[in-house]
């Protein structure tokens, strides 16, 4: 098990920092975080709390580093169902239905689905039912032929903006349960991104006998006090043209 001087230190080569960087932006000497690292001084639970938001450490792993040091835990994890996210659960299913008409789905840490918004229900009606039960993991469902890899045109890009993300998740925060995701499905094989554009990639997805382009913004909440916040995203997907925007916006004149 980790000291918590070690768990910092960690934190702080990964943000590549030096123990004087981290000092001056926590306003602390240099002299304290090298005791700290050393184990030679035990830091407070305010102190901990300090160099971590410095390191912009997950709150899961704030957790961590206080139980390292002796304190108690600081931030809950409470599923998106409890009584006590009532008022963040519905900020997000506002999100999701003002989205509309476009897709919008929102996701966890490791990509598994928590809630979508009705335009995502056309694109999952032909994706085999397995890759639906929950926990539905969207690299999955995206990647996967019985899901909606074999609607996607450019797949080799949308595997390569995944890969991508991914990667660096993982370098900002590493996570056991991405990392065996990222092997599983994103390990780098002969295909590469076909890139279009020097702004964005779209994703190009045959639907509805047209092909539809899109691209997608992340979305996530500021200065979460609960693990399950701070580790929702939501991904909104916006039409790449006006062919696109004419199927969402008019459904009922596409046959």
């Amino acid at each position: 098990m980790h000291t918590v001087g070690e768990l910092l230190r960690l934190w702080r080569h990964r943000r590549g920092l030096s123990q004087l960087d981290l000092a001056i932006a926590a306003d602390v000497s240099a002299r304290h975080v090298s005791l700290v690292e050393t184990g030679r001084s035990n830091p407070s639970a305010a102190m901990v709390l300090r160099l971590a938001d410095q390191l912009d450490v997950p709150l899961r792993d704030r957790n961590r580093l206080l139980l390292a040091a002796g304190h108690a835990p600081r931030y809950a994890e409470r599923p998106l169902g409890d009584a006590a996210l009532a008022a963040a659960r519905n900020a997000v299913e506002r999100v999701l239905r003002a989205h509309e008409p476009y897709p919008a789905l929102a996701f966890d840490r490791r990509w598994d689905i928590v809630m979508t918004n009705r335009a995502v229900d056309p694109f999952l009606a032909a994706v085999d039912p397995e890759l639906l039960r929950p926990p539905a993991n969207l690299v999955r469902l995206g990647l996967d032929p019985r899901g909606l890899a074999r609607l996607v045109v450019n797949l080799a890009d949308v595997r390569a903006v995944f890969r991508s993300r991914i990667r660096r998740q993982l370098a900002a925060a590493p996570d056991p349960g991405l990392a065996a995701l990222y092997e599983e499905l994103l390990e780098p094989g002969v295909e590469g991104p076909s890139v279009e554009s020097d702004v964005l990639i779209p994703m190009i997805v045959r639907h509805g006998g047209r092909e539809l382009r899109l691209f997608s913004t992340i979305t996530t909440f500021g200065t979460p006090m609960d693990i399950t916040l701070d580790e929702i995203a939501v991904e909104s997907y916006y039409p790449a043209d006006e062919e696109t925007a004419a199927y969402f916006e008019n459904p009922s004149t596409d046959a």
